[in-house]
């Protein structure tokens, strides 16, 4: 990613954090190269990077009841950086995440050790069981994380907000 929407990315969250009143330090995580051509594959333009906003100001407000307020803040994030990116001529929306004070990385750590370990007992009981209520991300992450589990199923149930993974042994075939 160039320089200077990677800039424009750190200072427009950097801003947003000003005005609900806090401060920190904000950082664009840089893992996936882009050419400095411009010329994208599909797969590059949907490169995915993590805006961390580390802070020694107590900032679980602004993370709120299960990540509820992080959410919102990353929503209002996205809606001012693409807004300020359309001025750069960026043909695609970036796409981001903001972590505050490393939130989502613990969050995603222990989403996948409760998967994993649960998967390890249903495959020797035998019997599903169903994990917490979780959202489409969170949801997303176990599927994937127990996708290489042969002798596991995984399927979404419920309706919003209430929606929950569901950890199942495979049918025989």
């Amino acid at each position: 990613m160039p320089d200077d929407i990677k800039n424009k990315i750190e200072e427009t969250v950097l801003d947003l954090l000003n005005k609900v009143g806090f401060g920190g330090v904000v950082k664009l995580s840089d893992n996936t190269p882009v050419p400095a051509n411009n010329d994208l594959t599909r797969e590059e333009k949907r490169s995915f990077f993590i805006v961390s906003i580390d802070s020694d100001d107590d900032l679980s407000i602004l993370i709120g009841k299960n990540g509820q307020n992080l959410s919102a803040f990353d929503h209002i994030a996205h809606l001012l950086v693409n807004k300020k990116l359309n001025n750069y001529n960026v043909e695609f929306p970036i796409n981001f995440m903001v972590d505050i004070n490393d939130y989502r990385k613990s969050k995603t750590n222990y989403l996948v050790d409760v998967a994993r370990n649960t998967a390890k007992r249903v495959i020797q009981t035998q019997k599903a069981e169903a994990l917490l209520p979780m959202s489409s991300y969170e949801r997303r992450l176990v599927h994937t994380e127990l996708a290489s589990f042969k002798e596991l199923q995984t399927e979404s149930i419920g309706q919003e907000p209430r929606r929950r993974v569901v950890i199942k042994p495979s049918l025989p075939l």
